[in-house]
């Protein structure tokens, strides 16, 4: 029994102690409940700020997020149970579980349950929790497979053996066999089928007793009868071989059937190993424990990776990955980014760099001083991302669970009835003909067809750069027909370059940019940080300004107030943005490109102070990809917040038929709705950055650009890379997803439907239902590994476009503007 009176934070650590202050001590792992191990598997919801520093007290968030590694789980009805037996402990406020994955997320309470009570209702349903990021993960998960091919290599070894003594049965004429010989030969083969029943199929009969103390019904419990079955009439057979089961013996069906099943569950697991696990691999990757320097000496000690603080100098081997966002003190080497890029090659790092957790340091050995831990680094944000994905339940996954009970409930009500049915026949025939029905209808196929490929496909993706948020969205992506493109950091390169600026008559150049890049500071707009980075290369400015209050509109610009720094009594009004968002005309409207501009309020109104001249280049990609798009049946658009003839120009540039620019967010989301409404599936990229509601309006978005921050977007998909073809490839892959899928499903309905006639009708043996039950859960896995390919269709890239340029003679050229 749980107990139901809260945990208070001094007795949850005074639990982890050992001692008992009122509370009884809960079974399992003590070393769990203590407060300081729960940020290695878990955090506070809705506090991932609290990591930034450190946690000190964690029990000071009301609430925590979980996460686990399942051991003993073989279907969707697994879950269910997993999820059900969590529920009914207090203080567990909500659990997920994927059977795809064997991962759950369990969230909870502190003050009102522990890690090992929830942890011990796991083990009392019949399975094993193990803390996703565990040290001994890895060790446990190998151990797993060793003991799954043991049990393959001794089922193998007596299948043989047995076959051999059966064989004289099967090419024997009547008479050719003594009664004496015969029982031989059937004493041998019981003792040969021991150790199959003992070792090999000791799993099964554990998971199905539990199943029948807790009344409840998993995959496990009609494999385990039909099993159990064989091997009781063939023993009787062997026995009294005059009694009503003396006519055959099956201990070769029983053999082979256990041999086959054997074989598929164990490629089953190295096949999700190298698949599905892709998504694992990732949120793994960080080391268990670093060397961090001394506080007050130049030794380094080794200590748990979770235990850094800000501040910290920690020593990184070669081939390690870096623990924690950092800048490297001392030493230079190469470091592989591709968790962060999607691009493999090495990125050279020297003594002031900085370094990302999850990158690997490839050449020699670095001194690098911690900058960032837990949930703020980006790392962080592309695990919880991973995590979250890896346990969405598809929707076509979503309806196998549901019906996966039930239909076991109809597979032994299916096996009676065949029992039934043939018993006055045949006792031996009848029961041998039930264990085929309960064998050859078991849903396995069915309920691995949709997750295990959306989770490869999802892995796969993860590997070249880009981050499914939505499980789900690979389904929809799949059908989309219309995909609208913003244009800054999108089309164009992520970035722009301040090439000029025109002032106003009587305004000075360096003050101007000084002002501009005060208020673009503020802002992660492509355009802000084009204006902030010519500023910070300007260097120094004779005029010095205070920022006193800032305002972004999303899509237009900047509205602040500041102040000069030694006269608070000069205050101005400014506005950064576009020409409609300052109120004012350019003042260079026959300018090509885009362009910011500078205004200030006046008695008069609003008065324009500088306009800046920005450029930018089309992607060398962009060209091939919007071809591509349009050769596999996708209509593209252009929506932009850019002034239209920047827009029409780059427009023209790609082939895209329709283009708008000018357009706010407001805008660009009643197009795309317009578009939805006349009955098209719209897919939206952006920058993620003032795009949100369009974003959350498509049926499919993507965020692009590695500027996006991971965990405000509002996409489906995250493209990390600096390829636009990352795009096209998602849709294609989403695309052959989709009909791998179908495939499986198509696959799985198929077998059950040709084979539960021809069980129930007596034409299959138990063997060959074994094996047509492993084949199909392995069918349907190998089918799914083939998403774990390369990303489909590699475009050839063209010409880098040529830079606007500014009509001479109307502006003031910038020296040092450049990037």
């Amino acid at each position: 029994m749980y107990h139901n009176h809260p945990v208070t934070p001094d007795q949850a650590t005074q639990v982890a102690a050992g001692s008992d202050p009122q509370v009884p001590p809960p079974a399992g792992n003590l070393l769990l409940d203590d407060p300081q191990e729960w940020s290695s598997f878990g955090r506070p919801v809705d506090a991932k700020a609290a990591f930034a520093a450190s946690l000190d007290e964690p029990t000071a968030f009301p609430v925590w997020e979980s996460h686990l590694v399942l051991e003993g789980m073989h279907c969707a009805a697994c879950a269910l149970t997993i999820e059900e037996a969590m529920r009914a402990v207090p203080g567990v406020q909500g659990v997920e579980v994927s059977a795809a994955t064997r991962r759950a997320r369990v969230v909870w309470r502190p003050a009102q349950v522990l890690p090992s009570q929830w942890m011990e209702a796991i083990a009392r349903a019949g399975y094993r929790a193990l803390p996703a990021r565990d040290a001994f993960l890895r060790e446990l998960r190998q151990a797993e497979t060793r003991r799954a091919l043991w049990r393959w290599l001794v089922a193998g070894f007596c299948m043989m053996q047995v076959m051999m003594y059966a064989w004289p049965a099967y090419v024997s004429k009547p008479g050719d066999l003594t009664q004496e010989f015969e029982t031989l030969l059937r004493w041998a083969s019981w003792v040969i089928s021991l150790p199959v029943v003992l070792f090999c199929c000791g799993p099964f009969f554990k998971s199905a007793l539990k199943d029948i103390s807790q009344r409840r019904v998993s995959m496990d419990l009609p494999v385990a009868l039909g099993m159990a079955i064989t091997f009781i009439i063939s023993t009787l057979g062997t026995f009294d071989p005059s009694g009503p089961f003396g006519h055959e013996v099956f201990f070769d069906s029983l053999t082979m059937f256990v041999f086959f099943l054997l074989t598929g569950r164990w490629l089953e697991l190295r096949l999700r190993d190298s698949t599905a696990g892709a998504l694992e691999a990732v949120m793994n990757r960080l080391p268990d424990s670093v060397l961090r320097k001394a506080p007050d000496a130049d030794t380094f000690e080794r200590i748990a990776t979770r235990r850094l603080r800000v501040g910290d100098v920690v020593r990184v081997l070669a081939g390690e990955a870096f623990p924690a966002d950092g800048t490297i003190v001392r030493g230079t080497t190469h470091a592989d980014e591709a968790l962060l890029t999607g691009e493999s090659t090495p990125v050279l790092r020297a003594q002031g760099d900085g370094v990302t957790a999850g990158s690997y340091n490839l050449d020699a050995v670095v001194d690098v001083r911690v900058d960032g831990v837990g949930a703020n680094t980006r790392f962080a944000q592309i695990v919880d991302l991973m995590e979250s994905a890896s346990l969405q339940k598809p929707q076509l996954a979503q309806m196998a669970d549901k019906v996966a009970r039930p239909f076991l409930v109809v597979v032994l009500l299916a096996a009676l009835a065949a029992a039934v049915w043939w018993w006055p026949e045949d006792p031996g025939k009848a029961l041998m003909v039930a264990v085929a029905v309960l064998i050859v209808t078991c849903p396995c196929a069915l309920s691995l067809a949709t997750p295990v490929a959306m989770l490869t496909a999802a892995g796969t993706l993860a590997r070249h750069g880009v981050l499914v948020r939505n499980l789900n969205g690979l389904e929809a992506l799949a059908a989309i027909d219309t995909l609208v493109f913003d244009k800054t950091g999108t089309l164009t390169r992520d970035g722009l370059v301040l090439r000029a600026l025109t002032p106003a008559a009587g305004q000075k150049p360096d003050e101007l940019l000084a002002l501009a890049g005060l208020l673009a500071s503020q802002s992660m707009h492509p355009a802000s940080r084009s204006v902030a980075q010519a500023a910070a290369k300007a260097g120094g400015s004779a005029f010095a300004w205070v920022l006193e209050s800032v305002q972004e509109l999303a899509g237009a610009g900047l509205q602040a107030s500041v102040h000069e720094i030694n006269s608070a009594s000069r205050k101005l009004h400014l506005r950064l943005g576009s020409a409609a968002h300052c109120g004012v005309a350019e003042l260079a409207p026959q300018a090509s490109g885009q362009s910011v501009l500078l205004a200030q309020k006046t008695p008069q109104g609003w008065q324009a102070l500088a306009q800046f001249h920005l450029s930018e280049d089309l992607r060398n990609e962009a060209p091939q990809v919007i071809k591509a798009l349009k050769a596999h049946g996708v209509s593209v658009c252009l929506l932009s917040g850019d002034r239209n003839a920047a827009v029409q120009a780059v427009a023209q540039k790609l082939g895209i038929t329709q283009a708008q620019g000018d357009c706010q967010p407001q805008d660009k989301l009643e197009r795309m709705q317009a578009m939805q409404a006349a009955g098209h599936q719209v897919a939206m990229v952006g920058d993620g950055l003032n795009d949100g509601p369009v974003l959350a309006g498509a049926h499919i978005s993507f965020a692009f650009g590695r500027a996006v921050p991971l965990a405000q977007s509002r996409s489906d998909f995250v493209v990390l890379g600096d390829s636009l073809e990352l795009v096209l490839q998602s849709l294609l892959l989403a695309r052959r997803t989709l009909s791998v899928v179908r495939q499986n499903l198509g696959w799985a309905a198929a077998y059950n439907a040709i084979s539960i006639p021809l069980a129930l009708m007596g034409w299959m043996p138990a063997w060959l239902a074994g094996l047509g039950m492993a084949l199909s859960s392995l069918l349907v896995v190998a089918n799914a590994a083939r998403l774990a390919r390369a990303l489909p269709l590699q475009v050839a890239n063209s010409n880098a476009s040529d830079p606007a340029h500014l009509a001479p003679g109307t502006v003031m050229p910038l020296t040092q503007g450049g990037r």
